[in-house]
């Protein structure tokens, strides 16, 4: 491909056997999409419409609830239209959109799970402080930042890796991600490496304050069997959630920086989807089926289930 600034189109990898199989990956990634969207808004439904839920923890769980909704929104209507059409191509501009939708909502998903880290710790260590120090103005102050400071990091990066010089135009993902624009470029990536680095320090801070929040709460559950049982009924669902979080991370961090030319192809689709896939669908289920306020009413059927076992 010659240099230019801007190709006009990118193309994106091909799901095997799309020929054979595309209506058969349409239906699934369909209904993945609706079930993405229907167990979130069942849950922030939920929480809204109960005014015994009205409390940080789970305003804070609506926002994780939407953000995942969001970045899903990033990558499956693409992914649909190509399947309807055959044809896997997208723009420069649209890349970058789909890039900052996706990794703003990453970003945000972390930025979320500290806070709740936060919640947690305050709501088993300092009870008696918890609504004087998690007012609704606080909250949404945290709201706010957890917001603001993930999409301030994601828009210098894309722009980054678009103001560039491109000498290739296929991307081996089936949708865009910075890393594998940058990889397009004829020129250094060094600044994109240092800004990323710049990124990362930023967010080992919020892996930092999530550390120490978690062993203040494994302290004072040793000091109490009360404490030990809010941490098993709330901590355990954001446990899980960060554990969640952390192998899609990784998973796209070896996909996308280590390439996988040597990777079966099965496992390739694996690794570039597990990001968009198990996190928007884990999340409201950890959380529904974990806090029984919210199992109750959110997932009424599994609550049925267990009187009867």
């Amino acid at each position: 491909m010659e240099n230019s600034s801007y190709p006009v189109m990118f193309t994106l990898m091909v799901p095997k056997e799309s020929k054979s199989f595309r209506h058969a990956y349409f239906t699934c990634f369909l209904f993945l999409y609706l079930l993405i969207l229907s167990i979130n808004f069942r849950l922030v439904s939920v929480i809204i419409m109960v005014k015994s839920l009205h409390e940080p923890m789970f305003i804070f769980l609506v926002h994780l609830c939407m953000n995942g909704v969001y970045g899903a929104s990033g990558f499956y209507p693409k992914i649909l239209s190509d399947l309807i059409l055959d044809s896997y191509v997208i723009s420069s501009y649209m890349c970058a959109l789909q890039t900052f939708v996706i990794y703003s909502s990453l970003l945000c998903e972390f930025t979320i799970l500290t806070v709740m880290s936060y919640d947690r710790y305050v709501a088993i260590c300092r009870p008696l402080d918890y609504h004087s120090k998690l007012t609704k103005s606080t909250c949404c102050k945290l709201i706010f930042v957890s917001w603001i400071v993930p999409n301030c990091c994601v828009i210098p990066a894309v722009l980054l890796s678009n103001l560039r010089t491109f000498c290739k135009n296929h991307i081996d993902k089936l949708y865009c991600d910075n890393w594998s624009i940058v990889k397009l470029s004829c020129a250094s990536s060094f600044v994109n490496n240092f800004y990323g680095y710049v990124v990362a320090v930023i967010f080992v801070c919020c892996a930092v304050i999530i550390i120490l929040s978690y062993v203040k709460l494994i302290a004072a559950c040793k000091a109490s069997l009360e404490n030990r049982r809010k941490f098993w009924q709330t901590c355990l669902p954001h446990v899980l959630s960060l554990i969640n979080f952390t192998f899609a991370l990784l998973f796209d961090v070896i996909y996308s920086r280590y390439g996988a030319n040597d990777i079966p192809e099965s496992l390739r689709h694996f690794l570039a989807l597990e990001l968009v896939i198990v996190p928007p669908i884990c999340n409201p289920v950890i959380y529904g089926l974990n806090i029984k306020t919210v199992r109750k009413r959110a997932f009424p059927s599994c609550t049925a289930a267990n009187v009867h076992i």
